[in-house]
């Protein structure tokens, strides 16, 4: 795999779909805790580890709605547009990290999701990140239609966390409010 970025759930197992299972609301696919090699010069999780663990649970995210190696060798994937992220507080090595995830909406291209990230064991809201994610054919190098499955799983999960309320972040623009 050379030194290109791995998430935790290359090559390994990973929560799948199951037609049966009751979906969370929120999605509760990946826990982590802070590595070494994450902490900076201020003795906490540098800022750009925060979207690396984002990334590792949109990763989970993906493979459980079923977009995994073989689904990307088939020539077709996520990519994210955009992310915003909110800092909250401050994260140790070693701490523990539980991450949620929110499909806020999805239409035949693209999915909008909203993670928080808690302290594993306190539950205090450390971060949280809101993404636009666009479905791609990779070998033509442009956005495409989500596949029916795909789209039907999608509208399971939106369906499963209508009643979750929208976190007051989403959609907000960054800027200097003058008065």
């Amino acid at each position: 795999m050379g030194d290109r970025v791995v998430t935790p759930y290359e090559g390994s197992g990973h929560h799948s779909w199951d037609d049966a299972a009751a979906i969370e609301s929120p999605l509760l696919l990946h826990r982590t805790s802070v590595r070494s090699a994450w902490v900076d010069y201020n003795g906490h999780m540098s800022e750009s580890c925060y979207l690396l663990v984002f990334g590792d649970s949109a990763d989970a995210f993906f493979r459980f709605i079923g977009i995994d190696e073989d689904y990307r060798a088939a020539g077709h994937s996520l990519y994210t547009v955009e992310t915003h992220l909110h800092h909250r507080r401050e994260v140790a090595e070693g701490e523990p990290l539980a991450l949620s995830l929110q499909v806020l909406d999805h239409d035949h291209k693209r999915v909008h999701i909203f993670h928080e990230m808690r302290h594993g064991e306190s539950g205090v809201l450390l971060a949280t990140a809101e993404q636009m994610l666009v479905h791609v054919d990779i070998q033509a190098g442009r956005s495409t239609d989500l596949p029916r499955l795909l789209a039907e799983r999608l509208d399971a999960i939106q369906n499963a966390h209508a009643a979750l309320p929208r976190p007051d972040v989403v959609g907000r623009p960054m800027g200097i409010e003058r008065h």
